[in-house]
């Protein structure tokens, strides 16, 4: 049975390793750096500025490939320049069939969703993705609305980020409030006369009190909250 010692620090810190695997480490994470470096550059700026579907999974086998020869002793640094080889040329090679086939490049790269239209969400398009209400709104506070009825249309985009498109000042219209404390005031019991947005959907209508449920026309919910009509502080 091997002698253990909780205090020896050569076996924590190097293993079963000499010292001077420390040196090798450094020249392989700088031989793999420059690897990198070079990869990225062949795949060009749109790689770096903004990550699509194809672009992440360039990034996460890059850096699966890189990782391990920089300080595995027994992985050799010739079989990572292979697995970059090959994943930058299947990267290029599916590029090139995108931009020559808008089908091509739908499969690979995805297609922008519209999610909001005329101050109300597209519920098609809704469910189909993957991002929350809360941070669908959280991405629209970022660009300082405050309601949907500021919101002429907006998409998401093949990378996951939204472009807004508004209306102008004159043309706002009331709309499904996206502030928190407003928000959480929903309701499905309607307390006075007024205009008020459907939670779900954004629909906005004309609403008395009554002793059913209004249920939306468009969404079939019956939660409702007051709609807000101010203009975009810019």
């Amino acid at each position: 049975m091997n002698d253990y010692e909780i205090n020896d620090w050569a076996r924590i810190l190097l293993g079963d390793l000499p010292g001077q695997f420390l040196l090798e480490v450094t020249i392989r994470t700088l031989l793999m750096f420059i690897v990198i470096f070079v990869s990225m550059r062949a795949t060009g700026k749109r790689a770096v500025r903004q990550l699509s579907i194809m672009e992440l999974v360039l990034i996460v086998g890059l850096g699966s490939a890189a990782g391990d020869p920089m300080f595995y002793h027994d992985v050799g640094i010739l079989p990572a320049l292979i697995v970059f080889s090959v994943v930058i040329l299947v990267y290029r090679g599916l590029t090139r069939l995108a931009a020559k086939s808008i089908k091509m490049e739908k499969i690979i790269e995805g297609e922008a969703l519209l999610i909001v239209e005329n101050g109300q969400f597209t519920i098609d398009s809704f469910d189909k993705e993957d991002l929350g209400q809360d941070e669908f709104f959280m991405e629209l506070r970022v660009n300082s609305i405050e309601h949907l009825g500021q919101v002429r249309r907006a998409y998401i985009e093949t990378n996951g980020q939204v472009s807004i498109f508004f209306f102008e000042e004159d043309e706002v219209k009331p709309g499904l409030p996206l502030l928190p404390e407003i928000f959480n005031q929903r309701t499905q019991s309607i307390p006075r006369i007024g205009t008020y947005a459907c939670t779900f959907c954004g629909n906005v209508k004309e609403l008395t009190p009554q002793d059913s449920l209004h249920v939306c026309p468009k969404c079939n919910r019956t939660t409702w909250v007051a709609a807000l009509n101010n203009r975009r502080i810019k």
